[in-house]
C-alpha cells in the first residue's frame, strides 16, 4: 500500500517541504530531535528533519525490492524534489546513437546564452539501476542556471536488464557524441565536461579515465569509485542515511553480480593503473555517506598524479544532498559550491570568465 503523501499533489508537497525546512534553526533543531554527531560531524538540522520526514515516503531504497518498483518509488520522489524548482532554462529532447540503440537525452540551454559555451555531459544517480532523465530534471536546470553552461543529460541503460558495462559503453559514447556534435549543440568543443552524481559520478570517472580526447573537466558528486574495499565510512554511515550499506549491495549485485569484477577500473574507478593525463576535477562528498571516504581516496590518487583537483566535503549532509537543492538552503548552498567549481574550471581552461546572469538563492 502506498503513502497516503501519494494523494497530496507532488507541487504542494514540495512547497510544505520546503516551508518546513526553511524554518528557523532552533524551531528546525526541535523538530528533528536531538543532534546526530558521528565521526566529529553534526548533521544539518534541515537534514536530520529530511530524513524523518523521508521514512514517511517510500523511496525505491530498500534493499530487495524488485528494480521495477525501486525505479517507480525513486520517481515519486523526485518528482515531489523536483516540483520544488521553477525552472528557467530552456529543454530540447531529443535521442543521440548508443552502442545497443538511442539513448534518451535532454538538453538544456540558459536563455540568451550565445553560441559555444562550455557544455556538461551529465549522468544522473542511482546505482546504476534506478533513475532518469526525469528524476534529475532539476539539476539539468540549475547547472544551466547557476553555472552558466548548457547540460546534455543522459539516460543510460539500467541494470540488471543491462548489467556492466553496458551503463559505461552508454556514457562513453554519449561524450563522444558530444564533441563530434559540439556546433550542434551550441558548444564550445574544447570545453565539454563531464559529470554526474553517486553512480553517475562513477560513470563521469570512468569516461575521463577512459575516452579521448580527455574532457576539459570533470564533476563528481559522492562518487561511487571502489567497489574492491570497505572504508571506515562504510561502516559509520552502514544504516539511517538514506544510502546503507543494504542498499549498496543490492545496487552493486544489479549492476555487477559477479564480486571478482569489482576491480575492473571500468567499475571501480579508483583502480585505475593509470590515471595520469585526468582533467582537472571537483568531487564532492558528503560527511554522512558510506561512500564519503571512496570518494576522498579517488581525489587524494588524482593528487598523487598530479591531476589538478579540488575536494569539498559538504560535512553536514547525506548523499544525495544534490536533490534537495529545491527543498534545503543547505544543500542549495552546497550545490553553488559544486556550481561554480564547473564554470570557473571550464572558463580557465578558456582563458576567459563570463558574466552569468543569476537569481538569488531562496
Amino acid at each position: 500500500m502506498g503513502s497516503p503523501l501519494n494523494l497530496i499533489p507532488p507541487r504542494v508537497q514540495a512547497l510544505a517541504m520546503r516551508a518546513l525546512i526553511g524554518l528557523p534553526e532552533p524551531v528546525l533543531r526541535v523538530l528533528a530531535g536531538r543532534p546526530i554527531v558521528v565521526d566529529g560531524q553534526r548533521l544539518a538540522p534541515g537534514a536530520q528533519l529530511i530524513l524523518r520526514v523521508q521514512r514517511l515516503v517510500e523511496t525505491g531504497f530498500s534493499a530487495g525490492r524488485a528494480p521495477g518498483r525501486a525505479r517507480a518509488a525513486f520517481e515519486q520522489l523526485n518528482r515531489i524534489l523536483n516540483a520544488a524548482w521553477q525552472g528557467r532554462v530552456d529543454t530540447r529532447e531529443f535521442s543521440l546513437p548508443g552502442p545497443a540503440g538511442p539513448l534518451r537525452a535532454r538538453l538544456y540551454e540558459p536563455p540568451g546564452r550565445a553560441a559555444q559555451t562550455p557544455l556538461l555531459v551529465f549522468f544522473h544517480g542511482g546505482g546504476w539501476a534506478i533513475g532518469s532523465l526525469d528524476s534529475h530534471d532539476m539539476l539539468g536546470h540549475f547547472f544551466a542556471e547557476y553555472a552558466g553552461v548548457r547540460v546534455l543529460s543522459v539516460e543510460y541503460r539500467l541494470a540488471p536488464e543491462h548489467p556492466f558495462p553496458a551503463a559505461v559503453e552508454d556514457a562513453q559514447a554519449a561524450y563522444r557524441y558530444a564533441v563530434a556534435h559540439a556546433e550542434e549543440l551550441g558548444a564550445d568543443p574544447g570545453a565539454i565536461a563531464v559529470g554526474g552524481d553517486s553512480a553517475g559520478g562513477n560513470l563521469a570517472g570512468v569516461v575521463a579515465a577512459t575516452v579521448e580526447p580527455r574532457p576539459a573537466f570533470a564533476l563528481m558528486l559522492y562518487p561511487a569509485t571502489d567497489a574492491t574495499t570497505v572504508r571506515p565510512s562504510r561502516r559509520l554511515f552502514a544504516k539511517g542515511f538514506f544510502l546503507g550499506e543494504e542498499q549498496i549491495i543490492w545496487f552493486r549485485g544489479q549492476y555487477v553480480p559477479d564480486a571478482s569484477t569489482y576491480a575492473d577500473p571500468r567499475f571501480s574507478v579508483l583502480r585505475t593503473e593509470d590515471l595520469s593525463g585526468f582533467p582537472p576535477t571537483y568531487i564532492a562528498t558528503a560527511g554522512f555517506d558510506p561512500l564519503r571516504d571512496e570518494g576522498e581516496a579517488f581525489a587524494e590518487r588524482l593528487r598523487e598524479v598530479g591531476a589538478p583537483v579540488a575536494l569539498q566535503r559538504q560535512r553536514e549532509l547525506f548523499h544525495g544532498f544534490a536533490n534537495l537543492v529545491g527543498i534545503d538552503r543547505r544543500c542549495r548552498c552546497a550545490m553553488m559550491q559544486a556550481a561554480g567549481a564547473l564554470r570557473a574550471g571550464l572558463a580557465f581552461g578558456r582563458g576567459q570568465f563570463e558574466t552569468v546572469p543569476q537569481r538569488p538563492l531562496e
